[in-house]
């Protein structure tokens, strides 16, 4: 479930490079995402990360603390959708990245966008779902999950989006207006 290291390489390198100074990742798990985008914020630079595992985010705590990133992210346990919707309107997000439960990608994107500046960009991990999504046989929710939200993003007038070929596929969207 831990992104490979091209991946962190590359968010880190989005987060660098963009000038992002607030991120919100849902997903967390063992915490080398937020590792590798943490390490890329400028000073005062926050990271809000979402999961529902105590046991996987205290292994993700201990890595933060020794690579001296813990100071800059701030985890929230339990259902990301509950913690998305319970942020005030007028937090405003530069980067957001998605890598949790499949069946509600959509939802988060959604919570994400709404509080997303403009110019913002949020991405989307696993989209192309070690090529299970180009089998029509295979109807299995998370499959059937990350289509529609390929399909969702793809027809969004709100955003510009892109699917790379990094790791299992990435979508990025940016948050036009």
């Amino acid at each position: 479930m831990q992104i490979a290291a091209e991946e962190g390489t590359f968010l880190s390198l989005l987060v660098a490079a963009t000038g992002v100074r607030r991120i919100v990742e849902v997903g967390t798990f063992t915490g080398y995402s937020a590792l590798c985008m943490a390490r890329a914020l400028p000073p005062g630079g926050r990271l809000l990360a979402c999961d529902v595992s105590e046991e996987y985010t205290a292994v993700a705590r201990r890595y933060w603390e020794k690579a001296g990133v813990a100071d800059r992210i701030d985890l929230v346990l339990g259902p990301a959708e509950a913690t998305l919707r319970a942020l005030p309107d007028e937090i405003q997000f530069d980067f957001g990245f998605i890598d949790a439960d499949k069946a509600n990608y959509r939802t988060y994107y959604e919570e994400i966008l709404r509080r997303l500046r403009p110019g913002g960009l949020i991405a989307i991990d696993n989209v192309l779902w070690g090529g299970q999504v180009l089998r029509e046989s295979d109807q299995s929710a998370d499959t059937v999950a990350i289509r529609a939200i390929n399909d969702h993003v793809a027809a969004d007038p709100r955003v510009q989006s892109v699917m790379i070929g990094v790791s299992d596929g990435i979508t990025l969207a940016r948050k036009l207006g």
